[in-house]
């Protein structure tokens, strides 16, 4: 089975002059993506597009994958749903002119039709393809003033906190949630009601809207709340042992197992043994890797600050800073640090043979492998050092570190060697005799002063020379670059997350980090000094 290639005219009709005519001021996206759609989907990219189709010979056969790609870059940059996406292909002219269906009167696809297109790019992972696409379409444009050696790239990294889109529930309402999905499974498997599976499984609670409607206690007292609790736990074991006794061939099929596995997941991180007898209590601290939702998997309790706390994900992009251009970005769990994103972020920027010359991070990224890569390649990593305080006392700055015969020397003239990620002691009896001891510890008389020295202590002290100074302090500033194409991001996408699930999210933000080196195309191909290369005229305003 031959697909069919999408092969958009270049040159303007008279209709589509008039539509970009009224886009001047609002809607120049749409007018760009008409110019410019056949090189952002040229031949040998329409043909990767094609690979994620079977040519098995049989079947429906499939819209232009192109064209469905350009479906899926306006649909981000509307944030329309599925079914309003489709209807637009029908009643707005702007999406008609730019997928090349003006005067259609039929929908251009169906629901379905893009629902399946996404799935087969996330699954061939051609989400990032489509990113690296506008990446090198861009760096192709005479504007950008691209250098033909892709090293020592300028490049930023940082991440944003992105709420999920499951809902979050205290311990009641999750055991509860994951119950009524198990209910509803074995109604379906059984083909009956949920009132009745609830009634023979000896789980009525269920049988109301709400878990805690249904106990009905005065959830501000503690003896009735460990009361409903202890209730709660035996309904559910009775729902349990019901199905080991009336299903147990299907207690290890899905999706019926993967019910009950979230069930246990839930009960086995919500609760602990009551140390006062009386069965189980919730338990009094966080459980490691606390799954927040039953809807959402993977999302997780995350903090952007010691004040500021959010449930979901955390997304990372990496950023070229001279050009604006985003060339690789991910999503992780709110949970997991930093660094954990980076490892994807440098494979994605190897696989466009892009070599990082400077790095600028916040201290969050200070660990992660890609600094290790960037220091080994004799590249720069810019990044604001770690404040070294020690209350009133002399902090560890007022001692003199060589690196090189890798000794400490202290205040007082007493000079150590030391090993990277250990601890150095000073002699209790000389720190005894210095006059500065009392400004430089107040440990016991049989101990001296004691510094920690960093695993990575050469870079930390080359950070802490650098915002000594105005011109290191200008430099570690620029890093507001990526700040400001994450603000972009989340104007475009919103605090919360259109998906479910670390992959789908990830498929977002790649869309519209596409978005937006799209427009960072347009802005450069329209800038002055692009209009007097092109009119040959030269331009007095300011490239900014």
């Amino acid at each position: 089975m031959e697909i069919e290639r999408w092969r958009p005219k270049q040159e303007l009709s008279e209709q589509e002059e008039r539509i970009i005519e009224r886009m001047k001021s609002t809607g120049k996206l749409f007018a760009f993506l008409r110019r410019h759609r056949h090189e952002l989907f040229d031949e040998a990219f329409q043909a990767e597009l094609e690979t994620m189709y079977r040519q098995t010979g049989a079947g429906k056969e499939p819209l232009p994958p192109a064209r469905m790609a350009m479906a899926t870059l306006l649909q981000g940059y509307l944030g329309a749903s599925d079914a309003t996406m489709v209807e637009l292909t029908v009643f707005d002219l702007r999406v008609q002119m730019v997928l090349d269906c003006l005067g259609h009167s039929e929908p251009a696809f169906s629901k379905g039709a893009l629902c399946d297109f996404r799935h087969r790019l996330i699954g061939a992972n051609m989400d990032r393809r489509l990113l690296e696409k506008s990446v090198e379409v861009a760096m192709g444009q005479q504007e950008f003033g691209w250098r033909a050696l892709k090293s020592s790239l300028r490049v930023a990294i940082d991440s944003r906190p992105l709420e999920g889109a499951g809902r979050v529930e205290d311990t009641f309402n999750l055991l509860g949630h994951a119950a009524r999905k198990v209910v509803a499974c074995v109604a379906g498997l059984l083909k009956c009601s949920t009132d009745r599976v609830c009634r023979e499984a000896g789980i009525p609670l269920l049988l109301e809207s709400s878990v805690k409607k249904a106990l009905d206690v005065d959830w501000n007292e503690a003896g009735q709340r460990t009361r409903a609790l202890q209730v709660l736990i035996q309904q559910l074991d009775s729902l349990v042992q019901w199905l080991r006794r009336e299903l147990p061939e299907q207690l290890v099929e899905e999706p019926l197992a993967g019910h009950l596995k979230t069930l246990e997941q839930l009960r086995g991180q919500d609760l602990e043994p009551d140390p006062d007898g009386g069965g189980v209590r919730i338990r009094q601290t966080v459980a490691h890797d606390r799954r927040v939702s039953v809807e959402d998997g993977e999302m997780r309790h995350g903090r952007k600050s010691q004040s500021k706390r959010f449930n979901g994900f955390k997304q990372h992009i990496a950023a070229e800073m001279e050009l604006d251009l985003i060339v690789a970005c991910t999503v992780t769990p709110a949970n997991r640090p930093e660094a954990e994103a980076t490892p994807e972020l440098q494979k994605d920027m190897q696989r466009q043979g892009m070599e990082i010359g400077e790095l600028y991070i916040d201290r969050g990224y200070i660990k992660s492998p890609v600094v290790e890569s960037v220091l080994e390649q004799r590249g720069e990593v810019l990044c604001k050092p770690w404040a070294t305080q020690n209350g009133e006392l002399l902090p560890k700055s007022a001692f003199k570190l060589d690196m090189r015969s890798r000794t400490v020397t202290c205040p007082g003239g007493q000079r150590l060697p030391f090993k990277p990620g250990s601890v150095v002691e000073f002699d209790a009896k000389v720190c005894g005799q210095c006059p500065l001891r009392a400004e430089c510890t107040t440990a016991q008389p049989e101990h001296g002063r004691m510094v920690r020295i960093a695993e990575d202590e050469a870079l930390q002290q080359r950070l802490h020379k650098l915002v000594k100074s105005p011109t290191g302090r200008a430099r570690l500033r620029e890093r507001v670059k990526v700040e400001h194409r994450l603000a972009h991001l989340s104007r475009r996408q919103g605090r919360r997350a259109r998906y479910r699930g670390v992959r789908k999210n990830t498929f977002d933000l790649r869309r519209a980090a596409t978005l937006q080196n799209i427009e960072s195309w347009q802005r450069h191909l329209e800038s002055p000094r692009a209009q007097a290369q092109k009119t040959g005229v030269p331009s007095n305003r300011p490239v900014l």
